[in-house]
């Protein structure tokens, strides 16, 4: 049986404790796993919007049901009341179920017009430990007593009344919060929503709970209220950056970091810097200004317990035990708010400092990506989000990547350590096997592995080893290879652009940007998509590549013998030896191949014309043009030749015979 919210709102009107902790338990328990208090009505929307009709229908599941809105509005109005509680004096206990409560009632977008006032941001800011420096907190304070008065009128007000008047008050109250109501319904299009039946990891913590200090607990119940509200609303991210919560959260978590232990206990609060960060690009710059790189990669080196041999050298040990769960989860938040930060990096030209910096931390970087972690998924999770760092920062300071000694190196190559390219490549290869969301998970690390390879002989020399083999089998066409190689060729054809164009520019990279060694790794026809955006078709390098011919060595593709046997016999197009196929017009005279042709010709003009194909043709500087156009033009060029000639054929005519002959010897 579900809990009775007005009985709730009552035994709170009157502060019994007992009551409303035992109630609020019972509540909890209720909708602990609830994401979504109006399921049938989510359902019913996901039918409307999906279902085709033929023609207007008067069914009763077309009529909105009214039924929610009155539990709608209650919960509104226990948020309220619990708002007003939670200010007060309240046993641990209690104060951590209430706090648990509003954490259920914040999921909910559209009751959230009571948590989103300035005075109920505040509340859940000190409840969270995080103190701001306002200057008028005697003025909040009262906007606070206020609402606990009004909150409590309406409450009594629903006591006096029976069950009509307790509709009536239901008006009343959310008349008082109209604005919050309105925001939120105009808030709804186009907006976050937490997806059914997500669950925090760390929610299912009741045993470790128990051995916290309740402080910490409620503490860290008031911070997950305001993850929750800060992501669902709009508004509350708006008012949040006016009230300077960003300041006060940093203060607190920089607090944390220069105490000297490692800081634990900070979760939260990383989830609510990330998600002020990400979701307002003022809160960004600000955090970048406040040197938020720097003092987050210290937090990095305090959570992994890094020590350093040099400047830009991490000590490692090859014993050292997984990263627990804990550690690892508050290493992907920190990565994550950095990269909101860092994201922008990639285009600038750092200075002198800045490059100091970002080197430190992509040596950091390097060890997280060579981390061993308490589960799988969170190792991939945290290797991701390094991955998306890496990506972002300038590649002039990536060298550390592989200035590591190598002595100890898993993987070598050349007489330099590739521990993290090799961490990179089985991470592309973990993600090419999966399939899912491949611009989002994907994309990073193929546009970091093409610009190390530009950047980095070594890198290239080593991925080309692994990804471009020497080939001897050409059987099968390039993209049904269950290589590295073919997956790669698959890609080339995505229909996602830019899982399409970073698939191909890492192998066009890899093969040193040289066509015709591109063309036998891949086949004409799957590597046409990037040779016609490079104006390469022709099989010419353009001026606009000479940037980077310089950076390639000049040693020549080496063949096996199994390769150089078979050469002459590969379809250039498909990438592959094709079995012999009979000839089309073998036993046709000439009269009847001509008479062929001229068939075809037509054919194609009549497709041409009725606009079903284009045909094109490759340009002198390489790209695509219809090929009528192009005939065109080159007509009119001979025209023009020809026109010159006669000219130049009549001036002579005029002149006259004696000089005619001077000139011409």
């Amino acid at each position: 049986m579900a809990p009775d919210m007005e009985k709730i709102i009552q035994s709170i009107s009157l502060g019994d404790q007992d009551t409303v902790q035992l109630l609020l338990d019972s509540y909890n328990t209720q909708y602990a796993e609830c994401f979504f208090f109006n399921t049938e009505q989510q359902r019913l929307k996901e039918f409307r919007k999906n279902k085709i009709r033929d023609c207007a229908s008067n069914s009763d599941s077309d009529i909105d049901s009214d039924e929610e809105m009155p539990n709608f509005l209650l919960r509104e109005d226990l948020a309220a009341a619990l708002l007003c509680f939670v200010g007060g004096q309240l046993q641990p206990a209690v104060l951590r179920a209430c706090l648990h409560t509003l954490r259920i009632l914040s999921r909910d977008r559209r009751a959230l017009g009571p948590m989103v006032t300035d005075s109920a941001l505040l509340t859940l800011t000190h409840l969270g430990g995080i103190n701001l420096l306002q200057p008028s907190q005697d003025q909040d304070k009262t906007k606070i007593q206020d609402q606990c008065d009004r909150t409590q009128t309406q409450i009594h007000g629903k006591e006096a009344s029976g069950s009509n008047g307790a509709a009536d008050s239901d008006q009343r109250c959310a008349v008082s919060f109209s604005e919050c109501h309105s925001f939120n319904r105009r808030g709804n299009v186009g907006h976050f929503v937490l997806a059914p039946g997500k669950k925090d990891t760390r929610e299912d913590d009741s045993e470790e709970e128990g051995k916290v200090d309740d402080g910490e607990v409620c503490k860290k119940e008031a911070m997950k209220v305001l993850c929750n509200i800060i992501y669902n609303s709009p508004q509350a991210r708006e008012r949040a950056s006016a009230l300077r919560l960003l300041q006060g959260l940093w203060e607190s978590l920089k607090q944390g970091i220069w105490s000297g232990p490692p800081p634990t206990g900070q979760f939260y609060k990383l989830r609510l810097l990330f998600l002020l960060t990400a979701l307002r690009p003022e809160l960004r710059l600000q955090l970048q200004q406040e040197r938020g790189v720097l003092v987050l990669t210290s937090a990095l080196e305090q959570c992994l317990v890094l020590r350093w041999a040099d400047e830009n050298q991490l000590i490692t040990y090859s014993t050292s035990p997984p990263v627990s769960k804990e550690v690892s989860q508050d290493v992907i938040e920190i990565l994550k708010t950095i990269f909101n930060v860092a994201h922008r990096f990639y285009r600038q030209e750092p200075d002198e400092e800045e490059a100091t910096l970002y080197r430190r931390l992509a040596a950091v970087l390097r060890h997280c990506l060579l981390l061993s972690c308490d589960g799988a998924d969170t190792m991939e999770e945290l290797q991701g989000h390094t991955v998306n760092i890496l990506s972002a920062l300038p590649l002039t300071c990536l060298d550390v990547l592989l200035a590591v000694p190598v002595g100890q190196a898993s993987h070598k190559y050349e007489g330099v350590n590739m521990d993290c390219v090799h961490a990179l490549l089985l991470f592309m290869d973990r993600r090419l096997n999966r399939g899912q969301k491949l611009k989002e998970k994907l994309t990073p690390v193929l546009s970091l592995l093409t610009e190390s390879s530009r950047f980095h002989r070594e890198t290239r020399h080593y991925l080309r080893q692994k990804i471009l083999p020497p080939l001897k089998d050409v059987a099968v066409r390039p993209e049904q290879d269950s290589t590295l190689r073919g997956q790669l060729v698959r890609l080339m054809t995505h229909v996602d652009t830019d899982v399409k164009d970073c698939a191909a520019e890492l192998l066009f990279v890899l093969c040193k940007e040289n066509v015709s060694r591109f063309v036998k790794y891949t086949g004409y026809g799957n590597a046409a998509g990037l040779l016609a955006a490079r104006g390469l078709l022709n099989g010419r390098r353009n001026s606009g590549d000479g940037q980077f011919a310089s950076r390639y060595s000049s040693d020549s593709d080496s063949d096996t013998e199994e390769y150089r046997q078979i050469r002459s016999k590969i379809n250039l197009v498909t990438g592959r030896v094709e079995a012999e196929q009979p000839d089309p017009m073998e036993g046709m005279t000439e009269e009847e191949k001509e008479e062929e042709a001229c068939r075809l010709i037509c054919m194609i003009n009549r497709l041409s014309q009725d606009q079903i194909i284009q045909p094109m043709g490759v340009t002198r500087d390489g790209r695509l043009a219809p090929l009528w156009g192009h005939m065109r033009s080159c007509t009119e060029e001979k025209e023009e030749e020809e026109e010159e000639n006669e000219e130049e054929e009549q001036g002579l005519s005029s002149i006259p015979q004696g000089l005619k002959d001077k000139t011409m010897k």
